[in-house]
């Protein structure tokens, strides 16, 4: 033991401090991490983290098991397995109205994560500008800053976090290369309206930008239909939309994702995704077919408890006193931490997990200028009902509202 002690004391010692690329010198362990390490570490009820504490279904699990027992477990199509992009191509036929090209206009990849990494890597070029709206994914800043990309925001505020457009239409120009969004929107919950999206795409033609957009939370939209901009006049041909199976069928461990875009815009995309991941994995897509040819009975069951699992948590959150911001679609929930006096939304969050037990997201590591979010944290409801209800009851107990 004595050696032991020894050797350690030798490494704490002898500990070299942490490298990495200055593009990436400004990201930190990212808040998920934090907050589920923290939340482990005192017990508490986890409602920061966006994944499922419940199982997809039966018969896409099971198609998983069966292509693994067909031995279909070598390196896939480094673009998809030919059913896959044919069942992407034929859902996104349904629900848009648009017809692609499974084999040229689909490229499957390792979660929708990393179809925007290909399409950031693949379309970016160093200084060219690209417009967020913040608060927005963490990961949209780190890939854009591996690419090199000047990044412009355009802040979305409460209450409704709607597109302030005039100042949307002041930042687009000629030097504008592209605009990342979002809809249905994490963290806010905000669905672009109608008019937003044709806004945004006269701005597109008009100024020859393109647009990345990420509609993971498609089949999570309760107030509104969903629209993917990719399918209003003039649109395709400079969109790149990006989707997975994650969320709308609770396997987010599977990472299957993908990018549906023109042939000339597929053709960066696939650059990148042949150097980062090249091929996805191959029983995993083979369940995915199955699962993108669900009945629209599932995708409406899948709404229906959704929403009644929002009405618990949303109805909870104001029983306790937060003031709470409305949410379309996602699974997400943004409320104003303020009334119970901390300083700031990282220091609630972290009073939150260690006084009451339970996990929220602070909401300024989602924005340029952190200061923007301070007040703000998010919830997730994609747990089941007890779980968000016994949240909703540890709060009640023992979080007291201070003005």
């Amino acid at each position: 033991m004595a050696t032991v002690s020894t050797q350690n004391e030798l490494t704490q010692q002898t500990q070299k401090p942490v490298q990495v690329a200055k593009r990436l010198e400004k990201f930190k362990t990212t808040i998920f991490t934090q907050m589920s390490t923290l939340a482990i570490k005192h017990g508490a009820i986890n409602l920061g983290q966006g994944f499922p504490n419940f199982d997809g279904p039966d018969f896409v699990k099971e198609a998983a098991i069966q292509a693994i027992k067909d031995g279909k477990n070598q390196y896939a199509r480094g673009h998809g397995v030919p059913e896959l992009n044919s069942a992407i191509a034929a859902r996104f036929r349904e629900d848009s109205g648009l017809v692609v090209d499974p084999e040229k206009e689909v490229t499957v990849t390792s979660g929708c994560t990393e179809a925007i990494a290909a399409t950031m890597l693949g379309l970016i070029n160093p200084g060219d500008e690209v417009i967020v709206f913040a608060p927005f994914y963490d990961s949209y800043e780190a890939t854009l800053s591996m690419a090199g990309a000047k990044v412009t925001g355009i802040t979305l505020r409460p209450p409704d976090f709607s597109v302030p457009l005039e100042e949307l239409k002041a930042a687009v120009t000629s030097k504008t290369r592209a605009i990342l969004m979002n809809t249905p929107h994490n963290p806010t919950g905000k669905m672009f309206t109608r008019e937003e999206l044709e806004t945004i795409a006269s701005l597109c033609i008009e100024n020859d930008v393109l647009v990345f957009s990420d509609e993971v939370y498609d089949k999570l939209s309760f107030e509104m239909d969903h629209i993917s901009i990719a399918s209003l006049p003039g649109m395709y041909e400079r969109t790149v939309t990006m989707n997975s199976l994650g969320k709308t069928f609770s396997l987010t461990g599977w990472k299957i994702g993908w990018a549906i875009a023109p042939p000339h815009l597929t053709w960066g995309v696939r650059q990148a995704h042949s150097y980062l991941t090249f091929a996805t994995s191959t029983p995993m897509q083979c369940a995915a077919v199955a699962a993108l040819k669900a009945p629209e009975s599932y995708f409406k069951e899948l709404k229906r408890d959704y929403n009644a699992k929002k009405e618990i948590l949303v109805k909870g959150l104001t029983e306790v006193g937060f003031k709470v911001f409305p949410s379309s679609g996602t699974y997400f929930v943004v409320v104003d931490h303020t009334p119970f006096g901390l300083e700031n939304d990282v220091a609630f969050c972290e009073y939150l997990i260690k006084e009451v037990g339970v996990v929220a997201i602070p909401t300024s590591v989602f924005y340029l200028n952190p200061e923007e979010g301070k007040n703000l944290v998010r919830f997730t409801f994609c747990k089941d009902e007890e779980t968000l209800r016994g949240a909703v009851e540890r709060m009640k107990q023992k979080l007291k509202k201070k003005i």
